[in-house]
């Protein structure tokens, strides 16, 4: 790395190349005490569930994604042979994502977006990409809202009981059951059903890296911590004990919840871009940069993840502000600076990632055959399109699980997986 950029980086306590062993251990230990109910950055979410054995056939659930930006809904059909099938699909903004709303204007809204799908089955897969306290009737209690969704009264409320009395005020035919989950939980279950007949996986990892950041796994049965074999749900992006520059102190300032989720505002891709923006913006102030580039980067406009992914895949990329300045006006070295510092962002971001994924494999105990790897079904555009991110995690869980400590793992993905996943959850008994 450029000296200047490492002496700038070093003076605001920003550690992009983190020892991912070191920070795995430290996730773990916090990962065991959420278990054992003692305090904890991580929630540890036990959702009494497990991959089932067989495949749905025959059957058709409502499957409701919700997180993100995002509101997703749709109708998924198992035919006689278990096979799924998408239809009535439909997205539009996730509720309290533009004003903030009340608990009985949440789930009105989300009643409207339903409408296209009244009454067409009796089970809702509602995948809620918010930390939830799951009930041992699939129903979840909502902990808090993380990705800047403004609807404070609804924290505390059991989600599907909610949902279930505002979908009854439309009309709603009786819902039999409405199944809680997170999108990792949903993740980890659509990774199980991609196995088929030629994989035979010792465990299970569910991850998204996206507008949010989260991770779930299979807990073995554990005597200590009195829990059966199940999935829990770690809520990974609420960990604490990392590290954090002085330009993550400046932007945590400027959230809805400042103080909180300091691995998520690292990791994912809500937060990546205003990172970034300060970092530059005070690298010109500091005259890093030739002194045209100082003004110029003072001026511009917050980035998004998207705007520096793009200089990062194609640094005179005329469609982004910082391309637009690299063909106008930035020197040799003016360019070698900013990539270095978008890139240091997202170096940091997969090898959080690779920590967090590390921590979980180890948890499950499994993966010490290589014909039978612990499964781990990654989700998100933050980690597939970002540059550099999916192959430097690769290269670290190389490096650290099967190298260092002799776990064996794949990466998997799957088409439509978190629709999927959740599918699965809702018609689990």
């Amino acid at each position: 790395m450029n000296t200047t950029v490492s002496s700038f980086l070093m003076k605001h306590n920003f550690v992009n190349h983190i020892d991912v062993l070191a920070l795995a251990q430290g996730i773990l230990d916090d990962m065991r005490r959420g278990l054992k109910k003692e305090p904890s950055d991580q929630d540890m979410i036990r959702t009494f569930c497990n991959p089932p054995k067989d495949t749905a056939k025959n059957q058709s659930v409502i499957v409701i994604d919700a997180g993100g930006t995002n509101f997703r809904s749709c109708l998924v059909t198992f035919d006689a042979a278990g096979v799924p099938a998408i239809s009535e699909m439909e997205k539009t903004k996730m509720p309290g994502v533009e004003r903030e709303l009340s608990r009985k204007d949440f789930f009105e809204q989300i009643a409207q977006n339903l409408e296209h799908l009244k009454n067409k089955a009796d089970r809702i897969g509602f995948c809620f990409s918010y930390p939830m306290e799951i009930q041992t009737d699939g129903d979840g209690i909502l902990l808090g809202f993380s990705k800047e969704v403004k609807a404070p009264e609804v924290i505390g409320s059991k989600v599907g009981e909610c949902l279930k009395a505002a979908l009854a005020q439309h009309g709603w035919n009786t819902i039999k059951r409405v199944t809680m989950c997170n999108d990792t939980t949903s993740a980890l279950l659509a990774g199980a059903a991609t196995a088929g007949d030629i994989h035979r996986y010792s465990s299970y990892i569910g991850y998204i890296l996206g507008t949010g950041m989260n991770a779930a796994y299979l807990q073995p049965d554990c005597d200590c911590c009195g829990i059966k074999k199940q999935i829990i749900v770690c809520e990974s992006g609420k960990y604490k004990n990392i590290n954090r520059s002085d330009f993550d102190i400046e932007f945590d300032k400027t959230t809805v919840k400042p103080g909180s989720f300091y691995m998520e505002k690292q990791c994912s891709g809500a937060y990546l871009g205003p990172v970034s923006t300060i970092i530059i913006q005070t690298a010109a102030k500091e005259g890093l940069f030739s002194a045209k580039m100082n003004e110029a980067l003072l001026k511009i406009e917050p980035l998004t993840l998207i705007e520096m992914d793009k200089f990062l895949h194609g640094p005179f990329n005329k469609d982004c502000a910082l391309g637009k300045l690299a063909c106008e006006i930035a020197t040799e070295e003016d360019l070698d600076m900013l990539y270095q510092l978008l890139d240091a962002v997202v170096e940091r971001s997969a090898r959080c990632s690779a920590a967090i994924l590390t921590a979980c494999a180890i948890q499950t105990g499994q993966g010490k055959n290589a014909a039978h790897p612990v499964c781990i079904l990654c989700n998100g555009t933050t980690f597939y399109k970002t540059w550099m991110v999916n192959n430097r995690v690769h290269a670290y869980l190389d490096e650290i699980l099967t190298n260092k400590l002799g776990i064996y793992w794949e990466i998997v993905s799957a088409e439509n997986d978190i629709t999927l996943g959740t599918a699965i959850s809702g018609l689990i008994e």
